[in-house]
């Protein structure tokens, strides 16, 4: 069965049932999205991994920064892409190759490549198009942080 592209009640769900996400394309510098978007995350109570291979093996938001995805230490729920379109295809490659598979594959504002898509989508995974999960989590569920959701 393929995946498909979420819709606004399943993009709610997964943001209220994950708990790892793997930050493809973080940077330490604080003026960056990534780093804005991961510190945010982190502080609403989900376990953030940076995935960066120009910062693999330091420690930024309480984690091990990965090199890549197989170099995460355990299995992400979402894996939230800060990267150029450009480099999606072998990102989606990386994907398909690994024992398991996330909740959904995020793609951040105009980080787009339809044959990726379509990649991703063919090997069942669901797809959250042209958002930014910061901005997302915050429509659903203000700035309330996640463990107080599900008391």
């Amino acid at each position: 069965m393929g995946g498909h592209y979420l819709n606004q009640d399943e993009i709610r769900d997964l943001l209220a049932q994950s708990r790892h996400i793997a930050l493809v394309g973080y940077s330490a510098n604080p003026g960056r999205p990534s780093n804005g978007v991961a510190r945010f995350l982190a502080a609403r109570g989900y376990r953030v991994t940076p995935v960066n291979p120009g910062l693999a093996g330091q420690e930024h938001l309480g984690q091990r920064v990965a090199a890549d995805l197989a170099d995460l230490p355990l299995p992400a729920d979402i894996v939230d892409v800060f990267r150029q379109g450009s480099a999606l295809p072998a990102l989606v490659d990386a994907l398909i190759g690994l024992q398991w598979r996330p909740r959904a594959l995020w793609l951040q504002f105009d980080v787009r490549h339809p044959e990726a898509e379509a990649a991703a989508l063919a090997a069942g995974i669901d797809i959250v198009a042209d958002r930014c999960s910061k901005v997302d989590y915050m429509r659903h569920f203000g700035t309330t942080p996640l463990m107080d959701l599900n008391d």
